[in-house]
């Protein structure tokens, strides 16, 4: 995919700012730290335009990023640990299961899991959510590069056989691994928006 705009449009802390604009959205979710930022900006290949932290949490708004003028990004916040209050913490939930079960623009979800341990409680219980709620998604294996490869295919067939039936893609922002055929799974959901 050639990249000829990538840009941050806003941020939206409730539903009153969502985007009113009926282009295809890619919903970005996965636990707190996992590499949500990283994986879209290697997916763009810029630095800096989604905000990266060694700090869980650091995202607080789903943030929308129009691509190619044709589709939009949209970095949801993270989930688990986070510094910061159970109520806020629950206020992100509510946001984020808001937007996933309503967003008619929501054209596939990709659920980032860290390939470098077992899918969590909570990666199974968005997994299931996302399956009960009949949402397309994809499951990006992120931190590929961080694994041997005996230990990688180990980690896949773990995932594999938790998310069954989904499709996985080792994912790794560093090396690039994974980033075309998940533009490919991105562009075929647009498409068929």
């Amino acid at each position: 995919m050639k990249i000829t705009s990538a840009e941050f449009i806003k941020s939206a802390f409730d539903r009153s700012h969502w985007l009113d604009d009926p282009r295809p959205e890619i919903a970005f979710l996965g636990r707190s730290n996992v590499g949500k930022s990283s994986l879209i900006n290697s997916l763009l290949g810029r630095r800096g335009l989604a905000r990266t932290s060694s700090s869980p949490g650091r995202t607080q708004s789903i943030n929308f990023f129009l691509i190619n003028g044709e589709l939009y990004f949209a970095d949801l916040p993270g989930y688990g640990y986070a510094k910061v209050s159970k109520a806020m913490r629950a206020d992100w939930g509510k946001m984020a299961e808001d937007y996933l079960r309503d967003r008619e623009q929501l054209a596939l979800c990709v659920h980032l899991v860290d390939s470098r341990h077992e899918p969590t409680a909570l990666d199974r219980q968005l997994n299931e959510w996302l399956v009960a709620n009949e949402r397309p998604f994809v499951v990006a294996a992120t931190k590929a590069d961080k694994l041997s490869a005996n230990g990688l295919a180990k980690s896949l067939k773990a995932i594999k056989k938790t998310f069954a039936g989904a499709e996985i893609i080792a994912f790794s922002a560093e090396t690039g691994r994974g980033r075309d055929e998940l533009w490919a799974t991105i562009l075929r959901a647009a498409a068929e928006f």
